[in-house]
């Protein structure tokens, strides 16, 4: 969809929203603020809500990290919010993005309650699977998210219903299906995917003082790639360089067959600390075929990753930012990324290249994230990732990369 055309429709859709809170009662009332501006209806009931988030981000990496042009300033992300409600039982997210030079649509659905306790949701937006993909981006501890979130999807195309209580939740949906960390538009081979997620908090604040969430996502479908689309993805290091690829040219590698994920996570926190921990595997089967072999395999690659941090100005710690104003916010993290070794056997018949992708990938890394105003938040971030393989000759070089973020939300 063109950018004006998206322009466009988020336009139409606000002045559609705006008559329908005009005449769900007289007095509607507007608000202005660091969350951004709203128009609601006298019962509440109605209400159209537009805010946004900018990212802007600099990267710095080492000399022998990466070429000397990959040092730069760059708008991460411009996102623009329209979300509301219609009546009780309806409501609403568009969500378009203009960060990098691009222009997409993030999200676009919309959630109907069903009776009391059941929520379904259909349109563009995140499948429930990962538990850092699924913060926002403003809550985000250490810029880039982990090796976790490129092997479990971004957004997707489908329904999901969702429910349970304030100590259990689930949620469940039929979805497209989009390449490992990817998002997606539209159904490339026709097959579709389900995604499953259960997660418990056991212990919460008010009645504990501590917070404690545990739980267990999974997807599951078939894809079927071509030499045009073989539906696989790469892997990308926390400077989002690309450090695993399959081989495509005249003989890629594709999808075909099933794809597996699986993704136990949890989080926890106490006061002023907190930890969020999970881990991935993806199995995934592929084809690789050429004037003299055809050779297939299932492949299982995981990841994992545990990120920590301490709000030195006393704050309670939790899954999302609490957003105030004077915070001081110390993280750390540390992660790894593990490809299975059946992905570089055969030579040149092999479904990656050695001399190109990684088979391993460690990263430690700490900063520092600062809210002089409730509005704007300041990160730096430092990582260092070491590689195996992923180079003729013995190994990738260590990526050593620092980050700054200026990030504000209206």
């Amino acid at each position: 969809m063109r950018t004006g055309m998206r322009i466009a429709l988020t336009a139409t859709a606000a002045t559609i929203l705006a008559g329908a809170v005009a005449t769900a009662g007289q007095g509607a009332e507007a608000n202005a603020g660091s969350d951004g501006l709203s128009l609601v209806s006298p019962d509440g009931a109605w209400k159209l809500e537009l805010s946004g988030v900018v990212h802007f981000d600099g990267r710095w990496f080492s000399s022998e990290s990466a070429s000397g042009d990959a040092d730069e300033w760059l708008l991460r992300r411009v996102r623009p919010s329209l979300e509301g409600s219609l009546g009780e039982k309806v409501a609403f997210r568009i969500v378009p993005d203009f960060g990098e030079g691009d222009a997409k649509v993030v999200d676009a659905y919309v959630d109907a309650v069903i009776g009391d306790k059941l929520t379904l949701r259909a349109g563009k937006f995140k499948p429930p699977v990962g538990l850092e993909r699924l913060q926002s981006s403003g809550s985000l501890r250490m810029v880039e998210r982990s090796f976790v979130s490129d092997l479990v999807p971004n957004r997707d195309v489908g329904l999901a219903l969702s429910g349970g209580s304030q100590r259990l939740a689930w949620s469940a949906g039929l979805f497209n299906g989009v390449n490992d960390g990817r998002s997606g538009d539209g159904d490339d081979d026709g097959n579709q995917e389900v995604a499953l997620r259960v997660f418990s908090t056991p212990l919460n604040a008010a009645d504990h003082g501590t917070t404690l969430g545990i739980g267990i996502a999974a997807t599951y479908g078939e894809t079927g790639g071509t030499s045009d689309a073989p539906l696989l993805s790469g892997y990308r290091s926390p400077g989002q360089n690309t450090i695993f690829g399959y081989r495509s040219g005249d003989y890629p590698t594709i999808a075909d067959g099933e794809r597996l994920r699986i993704s136990p996570q949890f989080y926890w926190y106490g006061g002023p600390l907190g930890l969020l921990g999970e881990w991935a595997r993806v199995r995934q089967d592929v084809r690789r075929t050429g004037a003299t072999f055809d050779l297939g395999a299932t492949l299982e690659h995981e990841a994992w990753q545990l990120t920590g941090e301490w709000f030195v100005t006393g704050e309670d710690a939790g899954y999302r930012d609490p957003g105030s104003a004077g915070t001081v916010q110390l993280v750390a993290r540390v992660a790894r990324l593990s490809i299975d070794d059946r992905s570089f056997a055969g030579g040149t018949t092999s479904f990656a290249d050695p001399a190109d992708a990684v088979r391993r990938a460690s990263t430690v890394g700490a900063g520092v994230n600062w809210r002089p105003v409730e509005s704007l938040k300041a990160s730096l971030v430092y990582q260092h990732t070491s590689f195996d393989g992923g180079a003729s000759v013995g190994n990738r070089p260590d990526e050593k990369v620092v980050f700054l973020r200026l990030q504000q939300t209206f």
